[in-house]
């Protein structure tokens, strides 16, 4: 048999048994009655936990965790990506995966830990990284669940993350420093540089705005990165570490929270074909 307790920042230490399911996010008591169906039973096996602080872009329904006799499984069903690392007796036994919504996880024996990127609101414009851990261990029998808070009632419905202005200057020059992770074409991506960026950005859009001048690049970077990591862990803020570095997390990082897509980077691509097809020979 199992034991998982998953605890974190302002939040009740919880612990489940084999046998027994979790749904924790923003507001997930709501999802109690399609989770539990019309098994009478169910529903005493099955708990629901709002996590404290989180932003109003986070799902309301985070995550699904099923806790069995020998296995603990992990359900993602937020809309946005999470990052889960963990530790295991083997060598070099550290894994870390990105999980997106629908997408399952068998969790390790010991200390998992979730990072929900820009899931917690420190301020009414400034978000922090959300972290769980949720530590598996064997045990015999299995613990009884603590008693849990109230759902709180009125929770508003889920909003968009924050993001930057849809073709903005600042979306483009995101898309050229994202793009060698967006890409996927080099196993060891570098950051671009600021005639690189201007170079992109010219030959997508048509117009570059005044990016020939490498002041404007940082300035753009600079907000990039502001609204990517937030006040508490933005590089800039930091003041060390070479600007090479920086960028590269930053580019990263900007892949990561999904400023700019996948989907993005195509659709720039066909308009820059569009634009720039030769006239037909007459």
């Amino acid at each position: 048999m199992l034991r998982v307790t998953l605890r974190g920042s302002g939040l009740p230490t919880v612990t489940l048994g084999s046998g027994e399911t979790l749904l924790f996010g923003r507001s997930p008591h709501q999802a109690l009655a399609d989770v539990v169906g019309d098994d009478p039973g169910a529903d005493l096996r099955t708990t629901a936990i709002a996590l404290p602080r989180c932003a109003p872009h986070v799902s309301r329904l985070l995550g699904e965790l099923v806790v069995g006799e020998e296995i603990a499984r992990l359900r993602w069903h937020g809309s946005g990506e999470t990052q889960v690392s963990s530790l295991f007796d083997a060598p070099g036994g550290a894994r870390r995966v990105t999980l997106a919504e629908g997408m399952s996880l068998l969790l390790d024996e010991g200390e998992n830990q979730l990072v929900v990127m820009r899931g917690r609101q420190t301020g009414p414009d400034t978000y922090d990284d959300l972290s769980i851990v949720v530590e598996v261990t064997p045990s015999e029998p299995a613990p009884a669940v603590r008693p849990l808070p109230p759902a709180e009632a009125g929770l508003d419905a889920t909003t968009p993350a924050p993001t930057l202005p849809r073709e903005s200057r600042e979306w483009y020059v995101a898309l050229a420093l994202a793009e060698p992770w967006l890409s996927g074409t080099d196993d060891y991506p570098r950051p671009p540089s600021n005639r690189e960026i201007y170079e992109r950005v010219l030959h997508w859009h048509g117009y570059a705005w005044n990016l020939e001048r490498a002041q404007r690049v940082d300035d753009a970077i600079r907000s990039i990165s502001a609204l990517a990591f937030g006040p508490k862990d933005d590089p800039f803020r930091a003041g060390s570490g070479r600007a090479q570095n920086v960028r590269f997390a930053i580019g990263r990082r900007t892949a990561e929270v999904r400023l700019v897509t996948v989907e993005d980077l195509e659709q720039v691509e066909r308009a820059a074909a569009r634009r720039n097809v030769p006239p037909a020979a007459p």
